[in-house]
């Protein structure tokens, strides 16, 4: 019953822009921490950013100074705000949400969505 779709990935040259959105839909009591992650052909998958329910943000240093996280706790959605795009950035990127239902904490993941950064 619990969704989480992402949109938002793409085609962009290097030093383009970029903005992922990951919506939460279901019954939910609450949605606590939520996070971007991405998984690029050969490597493990990685925490890029996350942030908590009041607003505390966390990055990796690879993308420190270059993407932001936000989330609308309203509309049940986090963002990725990701500038100066580098060849690097290239992955499928995921949305993790830690929710709790009827009492319960739960880890959903999103189906990810393809970046791809071209010279």
């Amino acid at each position: 019953q619990v969704q989480l779709v992402e949109s938002g990935g793409g085609l962009v040259q290097a030093g383009g822009s970029l903005r992922l959105s990951c919506a939460v839909s279901g019954s939910i009591f609450s949605i606590n921490r939520m996070g971007w992650y991405r998984q690029a052909p050969g490597k493990q998958r990685e925490l890029v950013a996350s942030i908590t329910n009041d607003g505390s943000t966390n990055l990796a240093d690879s993308v420190k100074g270059r993407f932001i996280i936000s989330r609308d706790n309203v509309k049940g959605t986090a963002y990725l705000q990701m500038n100066s795009l580098k060849p690097e950035d290239t992955s499928v990127y995921f949305c993790k949400a830690n929710v709790v239902v009827r009492g319960v904490g739960y880890q959903y993941w999103g189906q990810g969505t393809q970046v791809t950064v071209s010279l």
